[in-house]
C-alpha cells in the first residue's frame, strides 16, 4: 500500500502541509509498509533506479543479516534528500550517566529499589537526562541489554541521535513526547511505549514541561510479539494496535549537531543538514508505538495465580528456543477471580532476573514505598514476592468477590542473565536502603498441632 502523509516538510518543499498538520499512522506489527510525502517519490518496480524521483538518493537499512530468513528479515529503502554518509568525522563525547559496561562493582543478591529520579534543575533534554541502572551482556557481542531512567526539562533543539549498539525500547511515565524520525512522527505520551530500532536517527521534543521514564537498551535479536500458543489467535497484544508513522520530512540546513552511541561510547559530528531528510520508505524496519491500555490480559478464573508469562508484550529471543534474552511483561488492570488461591504475586526465586518499573498507580503486591517513576531489580535466585501488610489483608480476603485492580500500569524487564547495577545506581540517594524492612513484618505462623 502506499500512504501519501500530510506531514510538515520545510524549505519550500512542493505542496508542505501546515506544521500542526496531524500525524499520521499505518498499522500492524512487522508489515511490510510503503509510504511517501510527497506523490511518485516512491519508485515503482525497482528500488535503486538510476535517477530516482524528485533527484533523491535511494538506501536501505538494514536491521538483520542479509540472508535472514524471510519472517524474519528486517530492512526498509528510504529515498532522502541526502544519503546518511553526509556528515563531518565523529569525535569523542561524555556519555554523562549511560554506561554499557557492568560488573565494575559487585552485584549484591539484595532486593533494590528505587525512588523515582527527580527533574533535573538545568536545561536538561532526552539524551543528556538518560542515566543506566543496571544491564547484562555487552553491545560489541549483539547480547543483553542496558536498562536506563531519564529524565528531561526541554527538547533536543538542533540535535538528533541514533543508537547503534541497540533497539531502544522507551516506557513514558510523565510528560508526553514527540519523536521526529526519519520514517515520521510518533507521538506518545505515559500508558504508550515506543520503540526505535537500531540505527534510527531521531529528535526528542517535549510536549510538557518535563518529561521521566525508563528505556530498555536492547543489544540483541529485535522485539518481537510472541506466538500465543494455547490461547489461539487472539488476545495479550494484537498486531493491529501497534502504529508505525507514515513518511514526513525536514527540509532543513544550518549546524546542527548527530550524536551516535557506539561500543558504548558517545561521539559527536557536526551536520550541515536535517538528517531527518526521508521523503519516502518501504519496508518493515522501523519505529513505532503501541498503547498499553490496549492489552488484552489473560487469567485463571479457577485457582492459582499463574506465571507472569501470560502478560508478555514484546520478547526478544534468544539462542535457547523458549528461553528469551528479554521479556517486557506488564501487569495492567485486570479482574482476580480465583479461588481457594493467594491472588497477589505470591513469594518466589526466578532463574531470570527482574527489574520493575511503576508507571501509574499502584503495584497490588505492594502497599507502600513503590512510587510511580521508581524502580526495583530482583536478581537470579533473590528471594521477593508481597510485603508484610499486603500478605495480611490477601491472605483474610473474601474470595467469594472478585478483586478489581484499577488504576495501575506496572511493567518488568526480565531476562535469563542477572542483570548488573551501576555503581551509580549503588551510590545513587534515590536507593531504599531499608526495602529490606518491608519483610520483616513476616511472622511465623507455623503450628505443629494445628493442621
Amino acid at each position: 500500500m502506499t500512504t501519501t502523509s500530510k506531514q510538515q516538510s520545510a524549505g519550500g518543499a512542493p505542496g508542505p502541509a501546515p506544521a500542526d498538520a496531524p500525524l499520521a499512522y499505518q498499522s500492524g506489527f512487522g508489515n511490510e509498509f510503503a509510504t511517501e510525502a510527497l506523490p511518485g517519490a516512491l519508485p515503482i518496480g525497482q528500488n535503486s533506479p538510476q535517477r530516482a524521483p524528485y533527484g533523491l538518493y535511494a538506501e536501505q537499512l538494514s536491521g538483520t543479516a542479509f540472508t535472514a530468513p524471510r519472517g524474519a528479515n528486517r530492512r526498509s529503502w528510504t529515498y532522502r534528500i541526502r544519503p546518511a554518509a553526509v556528515h563531518q568525522p565523529f569525535r569523542p563525547i561524555g556519555a554523562g550517566r549511560v554506561v554499557s559496561q557492568f560488573g565494575d562493582v559487585p552485584t549484591p543478591p539484595d532486593q533494590l529499589r528505587w525512588d523515582p529520579l527527580p527533574v533535573p534543575a538545568a536545561p536538561t533534554d532526552f539524551i543528556d537526562g538518560l542515566a543506566t541502572m543496571a544491564g547484562t551482556g555487552d553491545p560489541a557481542t549483539m547480547a543483553g541489554c542496558g536498562i536506563h531512567v531519564y529524565a528531561a526539562n526541554r527538547s533536543m533543539h538542533d540535535r538528533y541521535f541514533y543508537d547503534a549498539d541497540g533497539e531502544l525500547l522507551i516506557v513514558p511515565q510523565q510528560g508526553r513526547l514527540r519523536f521526529e524520525t526519519e520514517f515520521g512522527r510518533i507521538d506518545a505520551e505515559p500508558l504508550e511505549i515506543v520503540v526505535i530500532p537500531r540505527g534510527v536517527r531521531f529528535r526528542v521534543e517535549l510536549q510538557d514541561a518535563c518529561c521521566r521514564g525508563y528505556v530498555c537498551e536492547n543489544y540483541g535479536a529485535q522485539f518481537r510479539l510472541p506466538d500465543l500458543g494455547v490461547i489461539g489467535s487472539n488476545g495479550l497484544a494484537n498486531p493491529r494496535d501497534f502504529l508505525t508513522p507514515t513518511a514526513w520530512y525536514e527540509q532543513r540546513e544550518g549546524e546542527f549537531e548527530l550524536v551516535a552511541k557506539f561500543l558504548g561510547s558517545f561521539w559527536s559530528a557536526d551536520i550541515g543538514h536535517s538528517p531527518l531528510d526521508v521523503v519516502a520508505w518501504h519496508g518493515n524496519y522501523a519505529p513505532y508505538k503501541y498503547d498499553l491500555r490496549r492489552f488484552n490480559a489473560i487469567g485463571s478464573i479457577s485457582y492459582d495465580h499463574p506465571d507472569p508469562s501470560i502478560f508478555l508484550v514484546l520478547q526478544s529471543q534468544s539462542d535457547t528456543p523458549g528461553v528469551d534474552a528479554i521479556d517486557f511483561v506488564i501487569f495492567p488492570p485486570r479482574i482476580l477471580a480465583m479461588e481457594h488461591t493467594f491472588r497477589p504475586p505470591w513469594f518466589h526465586r526466578n532463574v531470570a532476573s527482574e527489574f520493575m518499573g511503576l508507571i501509574d498507580g499502584v503495584y497490588d503486591a505492594k502497599a507502600e514505598g513503590f512510587r510511580p517513576g521508581g524502580a526495583s531489580l530482583h536478581n537470579c535466585m533473590t528471594g521477593h514476592g508481597p510485603d508484610a501488610q499486603t500478605f495480611d489483608q490477601a491472605s483474610t480476603a473474601d474470595l467469594a468477590q472478585p478483586t478489581r485492580i484499577r488504576d495501575t500500569m506496572a511493567f518488568m524487564l526480565e531476562t535469563r542473565a542477572p542483570l548488573r547495577p551501576t555503581r551509580a545506581a549503588l551510590d545513587s540517594p534515590q536507593l531504599q536502603r531499608e526495602y529490606f524492612r518491608c519483610w520483616q513484618g513476616l511472622r511465623s505462623n507455623f503450628d505443629a498441632a494445628q493442621r
